[in-house]
């Protein structure tokens, strides 16, 4: 699957995992209202650390094609502030490796006014800390630990991505609607994992359920007989299978136990829910069901394929479009492009004014004189929070076929309020 859309990466640096993109409007009038042409010069400039690598890889190509969406589509529109947009790719690892924090570094060095990422949360808890001290703005596409939510060095941190809290409850629900009594839970031992293990253990016992088994193991593992074992003498019905792409791993070990997804209910969630038609054998995953966050992608899914026709996956590639076209949105709507001024205007052009949906149509609102927008977000309604946080979200529970794949059973929108 291609990571990066070969079309619009322009600039490759030595030495490192980064790119350089300024999709500028020709010398034709683009006849936006927004702005037509921007001029290529010192404006804003995004950073992302998005994973090329690791055991979120799969994450990758549909975040870096909403981010680059976003971008072509800013410009096209005019910039922010009349001068062209640039973004920097970096790559994220995950968390047994310190790429992130060295990508961070880099970011930093080349001025970044505002950074799109990470996809996992345990990575972004690798560079948080550096970005507070710096004052630049993070925007998550794809956190959701319920940690980040009142951490102490937050100020700077977004996230277009909802907390665990929602996805626990739609999962439980799902599985109790589905008839399931008494559930083991195997989860990785990242603030990830266990938030959204607890969020699931929580709402199912609230619902009516049983956990008769939660297990964190270690995310670097590639083996899992104790757990295999586990799973078989807890009399479980179903599993909930908290992982990353470790399931190539996990999952085997429990066909082979006699525990696959024909033998008892077995749950995703957004960490692991992928296309695994050319990694396991056919039927393997039939039946298994899923949760992750997000709308129907199909109002910007034509466009991701044409950033990135190799696209097999959307997860996240809204949510990506959205925290690009935000972070342009607040330095417009500030009327700067530092971060300070991203900072303080981000909550207020997520909510509480005129609605309008994607950068563009936002953008035409703001250079008419419209001083308060309330973007609509291709993900789901963006309205952050005080701390950064979305306040409500779509949850899209999937199921696989036979081939691996896995399509939309259902839709189910949750408010924290």
């Amino acid at each position: 699957m291609a990571r990066f859309p070969r079309a619009l990466l322009a600039v490759a640096t030595a030495g490192v995992t980064a790119f350089a993109l300024v999709a500028c409007g020709d010398d034709e009038d683009t006849g936006s209202s927004a702005g037509g042409d921007c001029t290529e010069g010192d404006g804003l400039k995004i950073g992302t650390i998005l994973p090329e690598t690791g055991s979120l890889a799969f994450l990758g190509p549909p975040e870096f094609a909403g981010v680059n969406l976003a971008i072509e589509e800013i410009n096209e529109a005019g910039g922010v502030l009349d001068t062209c947009v640039e973004v920097l790719h970096e790559d994220s690892g995950d968390t047994t490796t310190d790429i992130a924090s060295q990508a961070a570094d880099a970011l930093i060095a080349q001025g970044v006014h505002a950074i799109v990422g990470a996809a996992s949360s345990g990575v972004s808890f690798q560079f948080i800390d550096k970005l507070y001290e710096e004052g630049i703005v993070q925007v998550s596409p794809a956190n959701t630990s319920p940690d980040f939510t009142d951490y102490e060095r937050g100020d700077y941190y977004f996230r277009t991505a909802p907390s665990d809290i929602l996805q626990g409850r739609v999962l439980a629900d799902q599985i109790i609607a589905d008839g399931y009594e008494k559930i083991a839970i195997l989860a990785l031992q990242d603030s990830y994992g266990t938030g959204l293990a607890d969020s699931v253990e929580e709402n199912f016992t609230a619902f009516g359920g049983e956990v008769v088994l939660k297990t964190i193991y270690d995310p670097n593992a590639t083996e899992f007989n104790a757990e295999v074992s586990q799973v078989a003498s807890s009399d479980a019905d179903a599993v909930v299978l908290i992982t990353f792409n470790e399931l190539l791993n996990l999952g085997p070990a429990l066909a082979e136990g006699g525990l696959s997804a024909q033998d008892l209910g077995w749950y995703l969630v957004d960490g692991n829910l992928s296309d695994y038609s050319a990694d396991l054998p056919e039927g393997f995953m039939e039946g298994a069901r899923g949760t992750f966050p997000g709308a129907d992608p199909e109002p910007i899914r034509e466009r991701m394929l044409e950033v990135d026709p190799n696209l097999k996956d959307y997860t996240y590639g809204p949510e990506s479009y959205d925290a690009t076209a935000l972070i342009a949105l607040a330095a417009i709507a500030g009327g700067s492009f530092d971060s300070e001024t991203i900072k303080d205007n981000l909550v207020d052009v997520s909510r509480g004014g005129t609605k309008c949906t994607g950068f563009t149509e936002c953008a035409e609102l703001l250079a008419d004189g419209e001083t308060d927008i309330d973007y609509e977000g291709y993900s789901g309604p963006i309205e952050f929070s005080d701390v950064g946080d979305v306040t409500a979200a779509t949850i899209g529970i999937y199921e696989y076929a036979g081939d691996n794949t896995y399509t939309n059973v259902d839709y189910n929108f949750q408010s924290l309020e």
